[in-house]
């Protein structure tokens, strides 16, 4: 019998490594998508949506997965919901028409319902002070965007993009069966009093949980809209082939995911709150340069015309990509670490609203990035709207938040002493 420890350590690596193959399945249009738009003419909104669909069920599965966590306990919950998947992925590589792959796509979708169920089973495993980290670990897995970029592309040069399900069937359920084979279950953990479904629903009606459902519909459904976005935009922004704009892409896929555990340990040290603000304030800034568009500017002179270009360069706007990646990398830690410290009997349901919530982000935002794209020609405009979602999470965490604190922290005034 292994040690405690030993279980630990063993339930975190085998969840991350379960949850970073789904997250890589679950963006996989995010590549194979370019090809098929192609194939089948869709417009720019109309890719979004094929990219966004597998997002919709995987964002809405999230709630009812993290009651199922702490009803049956995630080990067996997250083994079948990655078994569930395996024969959709396969048959994406047989599907024609646009309504299949939608179809399809839906219960592919599933995959990225595992978020809810392992954050709540390895958060279990540890004790309150170490949560923030072990969640931080588990949430790494979110550099499966990253791992979509890296191989997903290499796979279409070279076969053509019906061989990108095939192969990632195939890694499903071989990952299913390691998962099944270096996981535990702690009956401490299974079980328990019997919650009905209304009662785990009242959550709803606290106002914090919103307020941690609009953090994370910036700093995942962000990043999530972003890694499906980002491949295409450099192709059609600077006009790279797939491979380099995917490469150049998982920039920001890559730190957005690995460094989450960095999330974790800083929340667990300096708290969830300023890490919260200066991940916020740092991606505002971000998106402030992101959303100038390219522009020849013409200025009358004595001497004639004076023509400048204003516009981010492809390196320039890597970086800020890059760090921007890393920003919500350190966000997606600090809001659950939020849910770990307040809602700790009830976390399953916690995390899968504001799970469900952030999903639903990353599903309506590629749709509204090519509604606005179509609409108004401006490439950037995608992250405009990402800057307004920013600046409602500052003004939000500002008023209730930071106010209240400050106005607990002040004196209280000295009476006046009577004559």
């Amino acid at each position: 019998m292994a040690s405690r420890k030993t279980q630990q350590y063993s339930v975190v690596a085998s969840s991350t490594l379960a949850f970073t193959v789904c997250f890589a399945i679950w963006m996989m249009f995010a590549v194979i998508g370019i090809p098929i738009k192609k194939q089948l003419g869709l417009n720019e909104t109309e890719f979004g949506l094929l990219a966004a669909t597998p997002v919709l069920t995987g964002s809405l599965i999230r709630l009812p997965l993290g009651m199922w966590t702490d009803k049956f306990g995630g080990r067996i919950v997250f083994f079948l919901l990655m078994l569930s998947t395996v024969v959709p992925i396969w048959l994406i590589s047989y599907a024609t028409e646009f309504w299949h792959f939608l179809l399809l796509g839906l219960f592919v979708g599933l995959a990225g319902g595992s978020f809810s169920v392992g954050i709540a089973y390895c958060a279990r495993w540890f004790d309150k002070k170490n949560q923030g980290f072990a969640m931080g670990i588990f949430g790494a897995g979110n550099s499966g965007a990253a791992v979509t970029k890296f191989v997903a592309p290499a796979l279409v040069v070279a076969f053509g993009w019906q061989m990108v399900p095939q192969v990632y069937a195939a890694g499903m359920l071989v990952t299913a069966i390691l998962f099944w084979t270096f996981s535990y279950t702690d009956p401490s953990h299974v079980g328990g009093k019997s919650v009905s479904v209304k009662a785990q629903l009242m959550a709803l009606k606290d106002p914090k949980v919103w307020k941690y459902c609009q953090y994370y519909s910036i700093v995942f459904g962000g990043y999530v809209a972003l890694s499906l976005w980002m491949t295409k935009y450099y192709i059609t922004e600077y006009g790279f082939d797939i491979k380099i704009a995917a490469l150049l892409a998982a920039c920001f896929s890559l730190p957005g995911g690995v460094l989450r555990a960095i999330g974790g340990w800083l929340s667990d040290k300096h708290g969830a709150h300023p890490v919260t603000w200066w991940v916020m304030l740092v991606s505002w800034v971000c998106l402030f340069f992101l959303s100038y568009p390219q522009t020849d500017l013409v200025i009358k002179t004595a001497t004639g015309d004076l023509k400048l270009h204003i516009g981010l360069n492809a390196t320039v706007f890597t970086i800020l990509m890059f760090v921007m990646g890393i920003a919500w990398a350190v966000g997606k830690a600090s809001v659950f670490k939020y849910i770990s410290d307040e809602y700790s009997h009830n976390i399953g349901v916690i995390s899968g609203i504001v799970g469900l919530v952030g999903g639903l982000g990353g599903f309506l935002l590629p749709i509204m990035f090519g509604a606005l794209v179509d609409l108004t020609g401006i490439r950037s405009s995608v992250f405009m709207l990402l800057w307004g979602v920013t600046t409602v999470s500052l003004v939000w965490m500002y008023w209730t938040e930071i106010v209240p604190r400050r106005q607990a922290a002040a004196p209280t005034a000295t009476r006046p002493v009577a004559a």
